[in-house]
């Protein structure tokens, strides 16, 4: 891509996509090309402890980052996939500086005025991309950790607001909390749960 002219190359990426809870929380990164930055790779295939080793690393090393995230009331207005465009939008926005070019894992974000192209698989094909992908996981955690602090009746410290087996007992249990997507409702669980 420099070959042609652009040089602020960003990676944006999200993570909570598929979750009952929480935030989808959106990664922006533009990769300094003169500070390699070795072991990047998709935020899913590496551990947390080498996640947030990378984490530091990038938002030391990197000509600039931002984070952005849709709230589960805008995914529930919006849809999951609108919202998470939108966060993708304001992520890209809040860089300083402006990217010429976003790389963006598998979707074109609308109402950007910036050059882009989608890559299919980005977050293992593309490291700006993958740098993206792990700063929004280990920002996204760490929020779910707090929540997790202050509410530890779902287990948010285990599955991030995934629908694992113990999050839907707990969910049958209490009800859906202020940080449940209403929206999202798996079949598992019957239409009479009362929210908390």
């Amino acid at each position: 891509m420099r070959r042609w002219g652009f040089y602020r190359i960003a990676g944006c990426d999200e993570v909570g996509r598929g979750c009952l809870a929480g935030p989808v929380v959106v990664g922006a990164v533009i990769l300094d090309p003169g500070r390699h930055i070795p072991g990047l790779c998709d935020s899913k295939m590496i551990t947390a402890l080498e996640r947030q080793r990378l984490y530091d690393a990038i938002t030391r090393r990197a000509l600039g980052w931002a984070v952005a995230s849709a709230a589960p009331e805008e995914i529930d207005a919006l849809n999951v996939h609108r919202a998470s465009l939108e966060a993708m939008r304001r992520a890209v926005l809040a860089l300083a500086p402006l990217p010429d070019l976003v790389l963006v894992d598998a979707f074109r974000i609308p109402g950007l005025a910036i050059a882009q192209r989608p890559v299919p698989h980005g977050d293992r094909r593309c490291s700006a991309i993958a740098a993206a992908s792990i700063v929004a996981k280990v920002t996204r955690d760490r929020e779910m950790l707090a929540h997790h602090a202050a509410d530890p009746r779902y287990g948010y410290d285990r599955h991030k607001g995934y629908a694992t087996a113990d999050h839907l007992a707990a969910v049958a249990r209490y009800g859906y909390s202020g940080l449940h997507r209403r929206s999202f409702r798996p079949p598992s669980l019957f239409d009479t749960i009362e929210t908390t």
